[in-house]
C-alpha cells in the first residue's frame, strides 16, 4: 500500500501515550496467588514481639527516634515509602536476635536504610551519602561492615512483605479515592514509630485497620465485603488493631516524633495528616 496509508511509528506512540498507563501491579490472574504468598512470607519475616525487653542498652523510645529520623532521610533523598517500611522490618528483625549498644543503634538504622535502598530503589544513594547523613558519626567501613552483619543475621531474606505492599493489594481490590489511599498510607506509617503495640500485629492486619480507618474517616464507610473475601479478615479480626490505631491517630499531633505528620502535610499526599480523626468508631 502507498506510504501515506501506513501509520507511522509516531502515530502509534502518540495514541498509546494518550491512553491510561497500565498499573503494573494489576495482574488479575495472579492476584490471589500473590496475596497467599505475601501472607505466608509475612509470618516468616516477622520480628519477635517483645524483643526490646531483652535489649540491655536500648529502648522503644530510642527506636522511635531512629525511625522518625529515617522518615526524614527518606524525604531528603526522595526514597520510596516501601524503602522506609523495609528498613524498619530489617531493623526489628536484626534487633530481635542481636544485642545493640545505644551508640550503634543509628549505625544499624543507617545500614538497614542502605540495604533497603539497594533492594527497592532504581538509583540508591551512595554509601558516602549514608555516612554524610550521620554527620560522620560513623565511617564508610563501619557502615559496610554493619550492612554485611545485617545481611548475615537476616540470612539475605530481604523481600519482606510490608504494610505498604498489602495496602497496594487492597487498593486494587477495592477502588477508592486518592485521599483515602494517602490517609491509609499515613496511618500505616504511623505504626512504624511505636514498636508497642504494633509489633504484635502482622502487616496485613495493620494495613486492613489503616484502610478501614481511612475509609471511615473520609467516606464513613467501613471494612468492605470485597476485602473481607480476599483477606479472610472480618471486622472482628481487625478490631483490636483498629482500636490501637484509632488511639494512635487521636494522639498523633501530640506525639514527640512528628516527621511522618510533616511528610503527609504535603500536597503530594493531599495534606491528609491535617484531617481530624473521628472521635469515635462505630464498631
Amino acid at each position: 500500500p502507498p506510504a501515506s496509508n501506513s501509520p507511522s511509528i509516531m502515530d502509534i506512540s502518540i495514541s498509546s501515550e494518550a491512553e491510561e498507563r497500565p498499573n503494573v501491579n494489576n495482574v488479575p490472574d495472579y492476584v490471589s496467588d500473590i496475596h497467599t504468598y505475601l501472607r505466608e512470607m509475612e509470618v516468616k519475616c516477622k520480628p519477635k514481639i517483645g524483643y526490646m525487653k531483652k535489649q540491655p542498652d536500648i529502648t522503644n523510645n530510642m527506636r522511635a527516634i531512629l525511625v522518625d529520623w529515617l522518615v526524614e532521610v527518606g524525604e531528603e533523598y526522595k526514597l520510596q515509602n516501601e524503602t522506609l517500611h523495609l528498613a524498619v522490618n530489617y531493623i526489628d528483625r536484626f534487633l530481635s536476635s542481636m544485642s545493640v549498644l545505644r551508640g550503634k543503634l543509628q549505625l544499624v538504622g543507617t545500614a538497614a536504610m542502605l540495604l533497603a535502598s539497594k533492594f527497592e530503589e532504581i538509583y540508591p544513594p551512595e554509601v558516602a551519602e549514608f555516612v554524610y547523613i550521620t554527620d560522620d558519626t560513623y565511617n564508610k567501613k563501619q557502615v559496610l561492615r554493619m550492612e554485611h552483619l545485617i545481611l548475615k543475621v537476616l540470612s539475605f531474606d530481604l523481600a519482606a512483605p510490608t504494610i505498604n505492599q498489602f495496602l497496594t493489594q487492597y487498593f486494587l481490590h477495592q477502588q477508592t479515592n486518592a485521599k483515602v489511599e494517602s490517609l491509609s498510607m499515613y496511618l500505616g506509617e504511623l505504626t512504624l514509630i511505636d514498636a508497642d503495640p504494633y509489633l504484635k500485629y502482622l502487616p496485613s492486619v495493620i494495613a486492613a485497620a489503616a484502610f478501614h480507618l481511612a475509609s471511615y474517616t473520609i467516606t464513613g464507610q467501613t471494612w468492605p465485603e470485597s476485602l473481607c473475601k480476599v483477606t479472610g479478615y472480618t471486622l472482628e479480626h481487625i478490631k483490636p488493631c483498629l482500636m490501637d490505631l484509632h488511639e494512635t491517630y487521636l494522639k498523633a499531633a501530640q506525639h514527640t516524633q512528628q516527621s511522618i505528620r510533616e511528610k503527609y502535610k504535603s500536597t503530594k499526599y493531599h495534606a491528609v495528616s491535617l484531617i481530624d480523626p473521628p472521635e469515635t468508631l462505630d464498631l
